[in-house]
C-alpha cells in the first residue's frame, strides 16, 4: 500500500498580493501577521461558501426592507404603455426562466460598505469620528462619481442620526434597535435577545460583502472579516480604506 506524504511546504502566497489596503494614506505592502490574515480569509470564505435557506430569507428580508422603495420606483419608471390589470397571466420566456432567473438579488450599484465602530471598542483602540468616515466616501466619489448609495452597518444611534446630514447619500442600514450612550456590547446584545443579536450582524455581514467599495476601521475584528471576504470574493482591486492611523489587524 502506497503512502502519499504530506504536504509541508506551502509556500507565502500572501507575499505576491497587490497591496490594495490603504492606512493613513498609504498602501500596505508589508505587515508581520499578513500570513495570519491570508489564512483566516481562506476559512471565512471556506466557512461562507454555502448559506443555508434560513440565511437566505433572512437576507431576503433585509433587501426587501432596505430597497423595496428605489427598485418600485426603477419598475414604475421603466414601464412603457398601459399598465396590465393581471399581473398573474405574465408568460415568461425560457430565457427568463433558465438564464435570467440565476442572477443575484438587486441591490443599488454601486454600493460602499461602510462599517462604523464607535462604543466600548474604545478600551481596544482609538474610535473614530463617523465624518472621518465620510471623508474616505468622498475621497471614493471624486474618482467614483456615480457613488451615491452607502450599506451602513453600525451599533451606535448617533451614527445613524449623523448620517442625515450628508443629504447627498443614500444611506441604507438594517431596521434595529441601537446602542444609545456609554452601553456596553453585552449589554446591548442581551437587550436585543438571542434570536436578533445573532440574526442582524450576520444580514450586515453578508450585505457588506456584496458591496463594491470598502471602508471600515481595521482596529475592529469585524472590519478585518469583511476585508477578507472581499479578498477572496473577486473584489481585490476594489481596494480597503481604514479610518486607523495607529494600528490595524
Amino acid at each position: 500500500m502506497e503512502v502519499k506524504k504530506k504536504c509541508r511546504l506551502w509556500g507565502d502566497p500572501w507575499s505576491f498580493l497587490q497591496p490594495t489596503t490603504e492606512i493613513n494614506g498609504s498602501l500596505i505592502a508589508y505587515h508581520r501577521k499578513m500570513d495570519r490574515r491570508w489564512w483566516r480569509a481562506q476559512a471565512v470564505r471556506y466557512l461562507m461558501r454555502f448559506q443555508s435557506e434560513y440565511t437566505c430569507g433572512l437576507m431576503n428580508v433585509a433587501r426587501h426592507a432596505a430597497f423595496r422603495k428605489k427598485a418600485a420606483t426603477m419598475v414604475i419608471e421603466s414601464f412603457s404603455g398601459e399598465w396590465p390589470k393581471d399581473l398573474t397571466n405574465n408568460q415568461r420566456s425560457d430565457i427568463e426562466d433558465f438564464v435570467w432567473s440565476n442572477h443575484k438579488a438587486w441591490i443599488p450599484r454601486p454600493l460602499l460598505s461602510m462599517h462604523v465602530r464607535m462604543g466600548d471598542k474604545a478600551c481596544e483602540m482609538k474610535v473614530v469620528e463617523f465624518k472621518e468616515y465620510m471623508r474616505l466616501a468622498n475621497r471614493i466619489r471624486r474618482r467614483f462619481p456615480h457613488l451615491n448609495s452607502i450599506w451602513l452597518s453600525t451599533e451606535m444611534q448617533e451614527v445613524i442620526d449623523k448620517s442625515k446630514e450628508y443629504t447627498n447619500w443614500k444611506f441604507y442600514y438594517t431596521n434595529v434597535r441601537r446602542q444609545v450612550g456609554n452601553m456596553t456590547m453585552a449589554t446591548y446584545e442581551g437587550s436585543l435577545g438571542r434570536e436578533i443579536s445573532t440574526n442582524y450582524p450576520i444580514v450586515n455581514f453578508l450585505m457588506a460583502v456584496e458591496a463594491d467599495f470598502f471602508i471600515g476601521a481595521l482596529g475592529s475584528t469585524w472590519c478585518f472579516l469583511i476585508d477578507g471576504m472581499r479578498n477572496t470574493g473577486g473584489k481585490v482591486m476594489a481596494g480597503y480604506l481604514s479610518v486607523n492611523k495607529d494600528r490595524f489587524w
